[in-house]
């Protein structure tokens, strides 16, 4: 066979349509590359700092990844110390850009008790529709106190003031001394009890008057800092479209004027529940 008629064979053969790809390094190439040294070298900071040490469970990969993402939002730059923890969730003290103390919470999707959330979820219509799984419960949570915080803070309700959310960690004002963060009631003996009780009827109102029902509202659950009380915890938060909104009200109306009756407050909880629904 001719050398011509090899080469007039060979010509068209398979892989000859296909254009030669271009392989070579690009700029977001070397972006995305840095990215991931850089996340890479912030998740071993975080893993080996004392302070997180024991509490491996509250983090995982994606919660890193989200604790990041404030950094680069610039919304943390850095990270302190555990403030309190809880079944559900842990909050650590974090630092601004500006150099301020902020509080970030941080939700265990593996621990918490997704089945109770799902009974605070189910029935928000801001919620309708949630798949079942417990990551989904857990960050439609995190993304609930967010909104809570919004709604209760436009309503005139001193609260920590929401500053983002990312996935299962939400970032709020630090409420506290540079030692540590404010007491609940159950730890401070109030000078003027009958004073603290209409702040918190008065809280409750403007709540209520914003359709929302804190749900979980005790002593634990408000706290105490330079003179002022603010409510904390408003992840179960419902509107008062949800079906158990009523007992969830009522329930709160017991616990706190329970607690203010025990502290020498004329306190009544069918005289709560009238103030707080204006009946």
């Amino acid at each position: 066979m001719a050398d011509d008629d090899f080469v007039e064979e060979t010509e068209g053969a398979p892989g000859d349509e296909f254009e030669e790809i271009d392989v070579s390094d690009t700029e977001a190439d070397r972006i995305a590359r840095k990215r991931d040294r850089e996340f890479a070298e912030f998740r071993k900071r975080v893993k080996d700092a004392d302070q997180f040490k024991v509490e491996a469970g509250a983090f995982d990969d994606a919660t890193y990844a989200a604790i990041y993402k404030l950094v680069q939002d610039g919304y943390v730059a850095a990270l302190g110390g555990p403030i309190s923890t809880g079944k559900e969730a842990n909050v650590y003290a974090a630092e601004a850009p500006e150099g301020e103390t902020v509080a970030l919470k941080v939700y265990r999707v593996n621990a918490s008790d997704f089945r109770q959330m799902r009974d605070y979820l189910e029935g928000d219509p801001r919620f309708e529709g949630i798949r079942g799984d417990k990551k989904s419960v857990v960050l439609a949570w995190t993304r609930k106190e967010f909104a809570n915080l919004k709604r209760a803070a436009e309503a005139g309700v001193k609260v920590p003031d929401p500053i983002a959310v990312q996935r299962n960690v939400l970032a709020m004002e630090y409420i506290g001394g540079e030692d540590e963060a404010a007491p609940t009631l159950t730890d401070v003996t109030l000078e003027n009890p009958e004073t603290a009780y209409e702040v918190v009827k008065e809280y409750m109102r403007r709540l209520y008057d914003a359709k929302l029902v804190h749900g979980d509202l005790s002593e634990y659950n408000i706290v105490v800092h330079e003179g002022e009380l603010t409510v904390i915890d408003v992840g179960q938060a419902v509107t008062t479209y949800h079906p158990n909104a009523d007992e969830f009200l009522r329930r709160d109306c017991r616990n706190v004027a329970n607690f203010f009756s025990r502290a020498g407050a004329d306190a009544d909880v069918d005289d709560l529940y009238a103030f707080v629904t204006r009946e």
